[in-house]
């Protein structure tokens, strides 16, 4: 794996470090020894430039564009395919075939229902609940129902858990999303896919008949398979974080929910639309566009460009044909944020300071319009971005278990805060 070797020359005492070549991405220095031997630690905030895994499920190279899910192209994957396949991608490694696929669909299709006592969990959250408070809860409360998935040691355990987590994931969103809405639960349909499960229990009511439209489906699809893995991102890091102590899967996943949460990670494409809500109409747009291009503004454009893609999303092509086929199914009369939202995209990608700076429209964008267009409330954006990613930090999640070289995670500090001093009684200070 490795024939290089770097040196760090510290005072007067030199340490041989060994560089790895992964099979993409650039080389990467082991520092696991450094404190052995040298009595120092590293100093990354954010750990942007360290990497504290080995793993063979994603990669993103953010100047080319370019990200792969075991080696294939995420064009692909969203041309070809669909989530659930992706989903058996993810977690063994390779395509299924004709039958494996089959089984694959049947066993998830047969876990989508929840534990009927589960329903308290619900009810005991207040009506007005953000839905990723009850993700949270709820996923976290799954270790008091499924006993025998909870040992991670096991190989078939940590399988059951798996299918459990993608499996009922969708069915805990749509109950959060009806919950808050006063509406009565919707039960998932064995008959359905899994997106058009997903939505049939969303908006479903039991007085009449729901007939998912198949353009719907197929851009709720595409919004799953996109945001299925991103490597090690905040919420997946976490995931890792939490089983590296030996956790339950359940916990695990129900940590990583609550770091999506954060809007500087599952809330951009909600913040997205927000723009476009405070923009207003379509004959702002020139005072927000030159807003987003003067440096002494703090406004920012959300939904134009990637901290991890310095070129463009590769997503967000994919996600824009789905959004003109949903736009152009549904319109965009009266609801200013969609006009606005067609007029923004034509207007920055003709601008050429957007062209320079590679300011292209990201994933966010797209499926922040998209989820508008359904009748999605913002409150429901981000739990669906969790239904999406279960299967990655599932995937992340079985590979860090099954490491022999697993470790329980524990980053060190720069240390600033006072240095040893003695306790004084009360009466002296």
């Amino acid at each position: 794996m490795t024939n290089k070797m770097a040196k760090l020359i510290l005072e007067n005492s030199e340490i041989e470090m060994p560089i790895y070549s992964p099979s993409m991405g650039p080389d990467v220095i082991d520092i696991s020894k450094l404190y052995t031997q040298a009595g120092v630690f590293t100093y990354d905030p954010g750990f942007t430039s360290t990497a504290a895994c080995d793993s063979s499920i994603t990669f993103i190279d953010g100047e080319k564009g370019e990200l792969l899910h075991r080696g294939y192209p995420i064009e692909q994957l969203a041309e070809q395919s669909h989530y659930l396949e992706v989903c058996y991608l993810l977690l063994y490694g390779v395509l299924p075939t004709v039958l494996e696929l089959d089984n694959f669909e049947n066993l998830v299709t047969r876990h989508t229902m929840l534990h009927e006592q589960m329903m308290h969990f619900f009810r005991g959250f207040r009506r007005d609940a953000h839905p990723m408070a009850v993700m949270t809860g709820v996923v976290g409360a799954m270790s008091a129902f499924y006993h025998d998935s909870l040992e991670v040691n096991d190989p078939f355990q940590r399988q059951v858990a798996s299918i459990r987590l993608i499996a009922k994931m969708p069915t805990i969103a749509a109950m959060a999303f009806k919950y808050n809405s006063g509406q009565p639960f919707m039960y998932p349909r064995n008959d359905l896919d899994y997106a058009s499960n997903f939505l049939q229990m969303c908006f479903a009511v039991p007085a009449e008949d729901y007939q998912v439209n198949p353009i719907l489906s197929r851009a709720m699809d595409r919004i799953f398979t996109l945001h299925a893995d991103h490597e090690q991102n905040a919420s997946t890091s976490t995931v890792r974080l939490a089983s590296s102590s030996g956790a339950n899967p359940f916990a695990c996943i129900a940590a990583g929910i609550a770091c999506l949460w954060g809007p500087a990670h599952g809330g951009a494409n909600q913040a997205c639309l927000e723009i476009l809500k405070e923009i207003g109409s379509v004959e702002r747009i020139p005072e927000f566009i030159a807003r987003a291009k003067d440096k002494n503004d703090p406004f920012r454009l959300m939904g134009f460009g990637h901290r991890v893609y310095k070129n463009f999303d590769p997503r967000a092509q994919i996600l824009k044909k789905s959004a003109d086929e949903v736009l152009d199914l549904l319109g965009v009369q009266g609801n200013p944020a969609l006009q606005v939202a067609r007029e923004l995209e034509k207007v920055a990608l003709a601008d050429p300071y957007f062209q320079e700076k590679k300011l292209f429209p990201n994933v966010d964008f797209y499926s922040g319009i998209i989820l508008e267009a359904i009748g999605f409330p913002m409150s429901m954006f981000t739990p669906i971005f969790a239904v999406a990613r279960t299967v990655g930090w599932v995937s992340q999640w079985k590979e860090m278990v099954g490491d022999p070289k697993l470790k329980i995670g524990r980053p060190r500090q720069l240390y600033i805060g006072e240095k040893k001093r003695a306790y004084l009684n009360i009466k002296d200070r």
